[in-house]
């Protein structure tokens, strides 16, 4: 071996070193990355029935990636990228009246979008928050990250009224965000969140008392509302070494008079048309719709598969979410509402397209449905 190769390997393995040692201790004191769970907790894992060689699973067989390599998607996602990724400007937002959530009308159902998947759920009188990323920078490093299009939202965290209950889909950066809920803690009565999300909140300064980690087909009951949490087909984890380590779930939200459905993330199957037989029909199912590629296309689902879920669920209208905050795949930014539009009416579903913050109120008259993404 030459002196000079061996100067070489020297010195990349330093290198190696030194961005191993730096990556092992940044996710050991990053606090962004969440917990980690009890030996006894992961012991209640094994026993949900969607546990096998210490990880989570779908109902269904789900490869994350269909693609030929990481390497190639990467590649593509980076020197390919689509020329209309991210809108040319900010996307027109309604500023929300936080005084009108405290102010309810008896009987008001209601919701609020705020881009990409966070929502705001105004249900039997209760102020619930789905996936509440409301952040402008995402993840631990938002240098490596997506930006957020808009560089405010139609409220703040620190606006929001008292939150009867947080639902949360799945631990992934741009659906729990550390940020949020750290600045939202103090007003959220309860955390309901899939398997193995309680340690993330605890670390986060959350009680244990305000979290109810739930599995597939668990329920709670408050006065005149169910929460129930249903399977999706996805995948999880923060950090380098726990895929899977935690559960992914949608959400029926049910009261005696109303049904709202939440999609989470998650690839298309036959789950959808089983909670659909259950609990259904719904008045609204708020679906996935966006960050799609054939890369990894059994967990997300394509536009037009959005559209044939809400048509399994048995939704009256389907508002499509998981767009028009972050470009997080290879299309353009408003592929994912053009291609649901044309789906749902060549299959007669009822769509509802509210600009960010615009709310859905139902029983209440006509729904948004103005095409302002071509505006």
């Amino acid at each position: 071996m030459s002196k000079r190769l061996k100067t070489f390997l020297v010195t990349t393995s330093g290198i190696l070193g030194t961005l191993l040692l730096a990556v092992a201790a940044f996710t050991g004191l990053s606090p962004q990355l969440g917990g980690t769970p009890t030996k006894a907790e992961r012991q209640a894992y094994a026993r949900s029935g969607h546990y096998a060689d210490v990880e989570f699973v779908n109902l269904v067989p789900t490869r994350v990636s269909t693609g030929k390599s990481f390497a190639a998607t990467m590649w593509k996602f980076i020197f390919h990228k689509d020329p209309r990724a991210k809108p040319p400007g900010p996307l027109p937002m309604q500023p929300l009246d936080s005084l009108s959530i405290v102010r309810k009308t008896p009987g008001l159902t209601r919701v609020t979008w705020f881009g990409h998947s966070a929502s705001l759920v105004e249900l039997a009188g209760y102020n619930i928050l789905l996936d509440p990323m409301l952040s402008i920078e995402m993840g631990p490093v938002s240098w490596a990250t997506p930006n957020r299009y808009n560089r405010r939202l139609a409220i703040t965290p620190e606006q929001l009224p008292p939150i009867a209950a947080v639902l949360i889909s799945h631990d992934h950066y741009d659906h729990l965000d550390y940020q949020t809920i750290r600045k939202i803690k103090d007003k959220v009565a309860q955390f309901y969140v899939p398997l193995g999300l309680g340690p993330h909140l605890r670390r986060w300064g959350v009680a244990s008392a305000r979290i109810t980690e739930m599995n597939w087909s668990d329920s709670v009951q408050l006065p005149g509302l169910t929460l129930r949490c249903t399977p999706a087909r996805h995948f999880s984890g923060r950090g380098l070494t726990n895929r899977n380590s935690t559960l992914w779930a949608s959400w029926v939200l049910q009261t005696p008079s109303k049904r709202i459905f939440y999609s989470g993330d998650g690839g298309y199957g036959p789950h959808f048309a089983a909670i659909g037989a259950a609990y259904g029909p719904f008045d609204l199912a708020l679906m996935e719709c966006g960050q799609y590629d054939a890369d990894w296309a059994e967990i997300h689902m394509r536009p037009e598969q959005s559209v044939q879920a809400a048509r399994d669920l048995r939704a009256h209208v389907m508002l499509p979410v998981h767009w028009a905050a972050f470009t997080e795949a290879n299309h353009a930014w408003d592929d994912p509402i053009r291609r649901a539009t044309a789906e749902a009416a060549r299959l007669g579903q009822s769509l509802t397209t509210p600009r960010l913050g615009e709310p859905v109120t139902l029983g209440a008259g006509p729904l948004p449905q103005a095409r302002w993404w071509e505006q």
